[in-house]
């Protein structure tokens, strides 16, 4: 399913080379971006991935947007967001679609570490299962039976258990596991943050196969050669002038680690 078919960043200029966020892509000769079920945003830091994801939840309005600056005075992030374009994709038979599904949502990294971080502390717990639950639509009157029932006491049983059995990468993986639902774009940040190789290319396989099966969208920004080389997706290399869409073995990352080993052969033989 293509929820989000074309993006275009604004192609307006203001007279100051250095406000956010027009300084980031000034110099970029082509802004827009077609994509697919899964579509990778590559680059090293301060390539602007994060800002177009952002962007990109601004303009679609997406839960998880968050402030660009610190100064409540600055309008260029908004002004420039005003300025971007897109177009919504098609169904499987072809007929288009009205709108983002509600589930869609922005995740960064530090959003999942910050749920890492509630799982670690037991006094969290319960305000962090009752607020995923008000984010579902559940009512005041719900939540209230929620807080007594016995399915909470046993989600936060198994919650204590997953602290002190499973690793930050290993809860990090169960967290985003709970925060995909079918039929959804989601715009991902560097999901593979505390993640191990092994478990970068679990989540990828588990990425590949809710965009097959689950009718899931899904923009990635990331430069780890193992999502890279394992998500069927179309990439798009942010650090070249024209942002041009590329294979994975061509970017300099990749490239990187290929010649770290190439010139460590002798010592795996």
């Amino acid at each position: 399913m293509i929820y989000l078919r074309t993006f275009q960043l604004s192609q307006e200029t203001v007279r100051d080379p250095y406000i956010y966020p027009y300084n980031v892509f000034a110099h970029k000769e082509c802004g827009c971006f077609l994509f697919d079920r899964i579509t990778i945003l590559y680059g090293n830091n301060a390539s602007g991935k994060s800002t177009m994801l952002n962007l990109i939840a601004h303009v679609l309005n997406m839960e998880g947007r968050e402030a660009a600056t610190h100064n409540p005075r600055n309008p260029y992030f908004i002004q420039f967001a005003g300025e971007c374009s897109y177009g919504l994709g098609e169904d499987e038979e072809g007929s288009p679609v009205r709108k983002i599904p509600a589930d869609s949502r922005y995740i960064k990294s530090e959003d999942i570490m910050y749920e890492v971080k509630k799982i670690q502390q037991e006094a969290v717990l319960k305000e962090g299962y009752l607020y995923e639950h008000a984010r579902r639509g559940y009512t005041r009157e719900q939540l209230e039976e929620l807080k007594h029932s016995g399915k909470m006491a046993k989600q936060i049983e198994i919650l204590q258990f997953a602290q002190e059995k499973y690793s930050n990468g290993e809860t990090a993986l169960q967290i985003l596991d709970d925060c995909l639902h079918p039929d959804a774009l989601y715009l991902l940040d560097e999901p593979e943050v505390s993640l191990s190789p092994q478990n970068q290319v679990l989540l990828a396989d588990k990425l590949n196969r809710a965009a097959r099966f689950l009718d899931n969208q899904f923009i990635i920004a990331t430069h780890s050669p193992f999502l890279l080389g394992t998500l069927s997706a179309k990439i798009y290399n942010l650090d070249s002038p024209d942002m041009e869409t590329c294979r994975w073995n061509e970017l300099d990352n990749v490239r990187y680690f290929f010649l770290f080993f190439e010139n460590h052969r002798e010592e795996f033989l």
